[in-house]
């Protein structure tokens, strides 16, 4: 005997190769399959739909497919309605509680529907209650979850919504997927400053997610004017970015390399900690500006223009610097506080950071990862962050040329 389902997917399910991978899913999670209909779309720009019948050998089984297949936009032609259990233990779902997609979410609560709250992958469903009524729904990480909190259990109840990828020739590509190494780069940097410009005219913030290639490269002064323009409204760092850019204001280097004469110079190597114990003494970034002792570079423009920034360290940091949460949880939930609004993101020279912004931002928001290793961009895909757009190439060139691109008379 076993149990079944009838689920449903519209996209551009053939060109995507998304109906391939979730037949795929289905066999390596031990299921089966059978598609009832499919519609395929004429023109490049029409959708197609599929309906499939998926079964499983027993109903658990069954609801943890149905909850990878809504990773890739898969739902339920009948949903029902969602079931809610109690927490019974700090920092500990209950058993067989439903793991989140990044994907704008619904939950059937009492025959109606409710918009869950600020998506994010791999957390859970909660619901709060206004009397006997449901008010909200929200996700939660694992971490944050609390006794006697309700968490919606199974895959019942639920419908997730896939953004369409514009297939028009002069779009910027969000929802591709692809990484580009060999287009144009000056297609490439005109469609992310479009980007960029429109999420400003929209009202929304510029996320940015950078690494210490930034400084290295010789791309901070690039940088520097995107902040002066008002194209970098939050970004998420390591400690190494602010610590080698507050180093190269100081000392004239990044880890005791001349940037102006790409060699090192005498006792350079210590100019990092030296630039590290600086910050610490004066006990902030924004105390070593108003004090006047830090003058230039990406931090100090941050500050001048009061811009927010989160830098989250590591254990192999230095220091590290004052400003850095050293409690990776904390880190992690400073950095939650700070994707309100935002309608870009862009990621530079950073594997780490780039992989954890990326897993707690919601599928809507615009993504463009840029690094000179195609495994970076590779692996932000893969792990779950489907609207990212990546671009291999050199991290200082491609800032220059994105100065260029949206900073009136910028010359490098």
């Amino acid at each position: 005997m076993s149990v079944s389902e009838t689920v449903e997917v519209t996209g551009h399910l053939m060109d995507s190769g998304i109906l391939s991978r979730i037949l795929d899913d289905i066999r390596e999670y031990g299921g089966d399959y059978v598609i009832e209909r499919f519609d395929v779309g004429h023109d490049a720009t029409d959708t197609s739909q599929a309906t499939i019948v998926v079964s499983h050998e027993n109903d658990d089984r069954l609801q943890r497919l149905l909850m990878r297949l809504q990773t890739r936009g898969v739902n339920q032609v009948d949903p029902g309605e969602a079931g809610v259990a109690d927490c019974e233990l700090d920092g500990v779902f209950p058993d067989g509680f439903y793991s989140t997609t990044n994907l704008e979410t619904r939950v059937r609560l009492g025959g109606k529907w409710y918009d869950v709250d600020n998506p994010e992958m791999d957390c859970g469903l909660i619901v709060e209650f206004a009397g006997d009524e449901p008010s909200r729904v929200f996700t939660l990480p694992m971490a944050d979850v609390r006794a006697g909190m309700h968490v919606i259990i199974g895959a019942d109840g639920i419908r997730v919504t896939v953004p369409l990828s514009d297939k028009s020739s002069e779009s910027f590509g969000f929802m591709e997927s692809d990484v580009s190494s060999e287009k144009p780069q000056a297609v490439l940097v005109r469609q992310v400053a479009e980007g960029m410009r429109q999420a400003k005219a929209a009202g929304k913030k510029v996320l940015w997610v950078g690494g210490p290639g930034v400084v290295h490269t010789g791309a901070a002064p690039a940088m520097v004017a995107l902040v002066n323009a008002d194209f970098v409204d939050v970004l998420f760092a390591g400690n190494a970015l602010a610590t080698h850019d507050i180093e190269s204001s100081l000392y004239g280097t990044s880890l005791g390399v001349d940037l102006a004469m790409g060699r090192g110079v005498e006792h350079g190597h210590e100019h990092h900690i030296r630039a590290l114990n600086t910050i610490r003494k004066q006990g902030s970034i924004r105390a070593a500006v108003d004090n006047g002792v830090l003058t230039g570079g990406i931090m100090h423009a941050l500050v001048t223009h009061d811009k927010e920034f989160v830098l989250v360290g590591s254990v192999r940091d230095d220091g590290p610097l004052p400003d850095v949460y050293t409690d990776v949880i904390d880190g992690q939930r400073a950095m939650r506080s700070k994707i309100d609004n935002v309608g870009f993101c862009l990621m530079v020279a950073t594997m780490l950071h780039s992989v954890a912004t990326g897993n707690i931002l919601p599928a809507s928001i615009p993504l463009v990862c840029v690094d000179i290793n195609p495994a970076t961009v590779t692996k932000l895909a893969d792990r779950g962050s489907s609207q990212a757009r990546g671009i291999v190439t050199d991290v200082g060139l491609f800032l220059e040329q994105l100065a260029v691109e949206l900073v009136p008379g910028y010359r490098s």
